[in-house]
């Protein structure tokens, strides 16, 4: 094991933020190594009782046996200057210096959107976000999101029920899933895409947490889109990191009466965003050929449903009084419809093509 990686490993060991870690690397001049920092005063970064710790466990057998319980638990650490970090990364200013890992690697260097939003998205939002998050995973673009409430977990979840790949960025460690009732979905990203966190498998989510997870959200990416979200959100960080790496950054326009379309509707507005109504708008800016989509085998009823549905969502009642339909046939196509999904069934009753 080269020096660096060993010390970068070392550091990974300590709940240390990126800001401490970034002072305690650039106090060693980029020189990174066990015996350099042993050698090093830190006692204008570190406080005595931390640096103290730092000291007693800088062993090269101590970090070995760190490493191999994670790696017991599945879980890899990727740091900078290692072949699998992700090169996207290295031209941040600020990128991580290690990352703890569950899942498949080689998605790092994959084409890769980011999609984020509100954490209550209204039904246009579910629709919409479910709709780009779908078709651009059937045309492989990995989906980068942060496992949050509301739009992260829906792009995450369509993502993976067109059998997509996906990225979740945690804003805390892999034994402390945020929110907690998202565990199922972590782990089942763990297992069929990718999983990861700057933080210790112990650490609980903070306040500051978040803002610093986006940094790596917008990062991985090759652009950012925010299909609803309010003017005040925590998705502005998304958005500000997306700016400031020069990332492609997407935004669907929304009602302007509604406060969960502000974000967009503004950035698109100011040119900060480039505005996009369909996902092949997006397929193009990347210059990926849009896959043909089988033709879709509907019965008579089905497509009659179908019919009342293709100008936008409708209330459940409305399609029942005109589809013509007796009523168990109409329930009979409709779950059929949503078990090849081809409809959502939407908060408020609401139906709405996929």
């Amino acid at each position: 094991m080269d020096e660096k990686r060993q010390f970068l490993l070392f550091l990974s060991m300590f709940d240390l933020s990126y800001q401490k870690c970034k002072q305690i690397v650039d106090k060693m001049d980029n020189q990174l190594s066990l015996k350099k920092f042993i050698k090093t005063d830190f006692k204008d970064i570190l406080q005595d009782d931390v640096h103290k710790n730092m000291l007693d466990k800088a062993n090269p057998k101590i970090i070995e046996n760190f490493v191999s319980d994670l790696e017991n638990h599945d879980i890899i650490v990727v740091t900078h200057g290692d072949s699998y970090y992700p090169k996207k990364l290295l031209e941040l200013p600020d990128y991580p210096y290690y990352l703890f890992c569950m899942g498949d690697l080689n998605l790092f260097n994959s084409t890769a959107i980011a999609i984020v939003g509100t954490r209550k998205p209204s039904n246009y939002g579910r629709v919409v976000t479910g709709k780009f998050a779908r078709e651009l995973a059937k045309n492989g673009v990995t989906i980068i999101s942060g496992l949050a409430y509301g739009i992260d977990s829906i792009s995450h979840k369509e993502c993976l029920d067109v059998n997509g790949k996906t990225i979740a960025v945690l804003g805390s460690g892999f034994n402390n899933i945020y929110p907690a009732s998202h565990y199922a979905l972590a782990r089942q990203i763990a297992k069929d895409g990718l999983l990861l966190s700057e933080y210790l498998p112990n650490k609980n989510a903070t306040k500051y947490s978040f803002p610093q997870r986006n940094r790596i959200i917008a990062g991985l990416s090759d652009g950012v889109l925010i299909t609803e979200a309010g003017i005040k959100s925590g998705t502005v960080h998304t958005r500000d990191f997306a700016l400031d790496y020069g990332k492609n950054l997407y935004a669907v326009p929304g009602n302007i009466d509604n406060y969960t379309s502000e974000l967009p509707n503004e950035i698109i507005k100011c040119g900060q965003a480039q505005c996009v109504t369909e996902p092949n708008d997006i397929l193009l800016d990347l210059n990926i050929e849009k896959k043909q989509q089988k033709t879709l085998q509907l019965s008579i009823d089905e497509q009659a449903i179908i019919n009342l549905l293709n100008d936008g969502m409708k209330e459940e009642e409305y399609l029942v009084k005109n589809c013509n339909l007796p009523m168990n046939v109409f329930n009979i196509c409709l779950t059929k419809l949503e078990i090849r999904g081809i409809i959502n069934r939407l908060p408020g009753g609401y139906i709405a093509l996929s």
